[in-house]
């Protein structure tokens, strides 16, 4: 493990943390809301749950001495980290997203072009920290980028999609502020459902006791589109007032 590369990241995220939290709270406060605040927290919470993503994926933290760790599941040690990247990677964009929705600003399009910014943004903070020595996919994963497997970008871009729109629908329904504390189960729920739903021919193809490329290809493509159809699905869960809003904005804006 690169222990500098560990510095920088820790301080950075969680200092970027410190700021997103700040953020969401001014956002609630203007709102008159905990809705901002809670699904950050979610999100940092559910970091717990990592460890059987990193089975399923087969992900391992290097544990050399000096690296910063709180636990060890399935004998992955547990970077600090894993909480401030987890605010930085879904927290953040879902934040967005979801103050989007409710301000009736975004349609099914942008809805797409959200997970492709949520793509690109996983797919920068996992090969930083792959290629600086701090953990890799050591399985036999296909349709690499700087050893980044893209289908995990992929799966991630979809988790966040579908879990700012659920969190979205959890907000508009609730008819007390407690009732938001669901976000910290709805959290592990979409983060599962996503990676796991969509993923699971992915995991059982880079399993499989006799697996060969050709199987962990098709079944890396069938993951893909299977995200696709899901961040399909959660677009389809949008208030239709939310779409026409958007789209009279837009026409508004060309012709003016």
């Amino acid at each position: 493990m690169n222990l500098t590369t560990q510095a920088i990241l820790t301080d950075f995220s969680w200092a970027l943390t410190a700021v997103l939290l700040v953020i969401a709270i001014r956002m609630g406060v203007r709102e008159r809301t905990p809705f901002y605040a809670l699904l950050m927290l979610a999100a940092l919470v559910g970091a717990f749950a990592e460890p059987l993503y990193d089975v399923a994926m087969m992900l391992y933290f290097y544990s050399t001495p000096g690296m910063w760790t709180h636990f060890t599941a399935f004998d992955i040690p547990q970077p600090i980290w894993t909480h401030s990247g987890y605010v930085v990677l879904y927290a953040a964009p879902a934040i967005y997203i979801a103050r989007q929705i409710a301000h009736r600003m975004i349609t099914q399009r942008t809805l797409f072009v959200w997970a492709g910014v949520t793509l690109l943004e996983s797919a920068a903070f996992e090969i930083i920290g792959i290629n600086g020595g701090l953990y890799g996919y050591w399985g036999p994963h296909v349709l690499r980028i700087f050893q980044y497997p893209l289908v995990i970008g992929v799966l991630e871009a979809a988790q966040v999609i579908v879990f700012a729109v659920a969190a979205s629908q959890l907000r508009a329904r609730c008819t007390a502020q407690w009732q938001l504390l669901g976000l910290f189960v709805l959290f592990p729920c979409t983060f599962f459902m996503a990676n796991f739903g969509a993923g699971w021919p992915t995991i059982i193809a880079v399993h499989l006791k006799h697996t060969s490329t050709p199987v962990i290809a098709a079944a890396t493509v069938t993951s893909i589109c299977l995200a696709a159809v899901l961040v399909r699905a959660a677009a389809s869960f949008l208030p239709r007032s939310t779409a026409d809003a958007a789209d009279r904005e837009s026409l508004s804006a060309t012709t003016a």
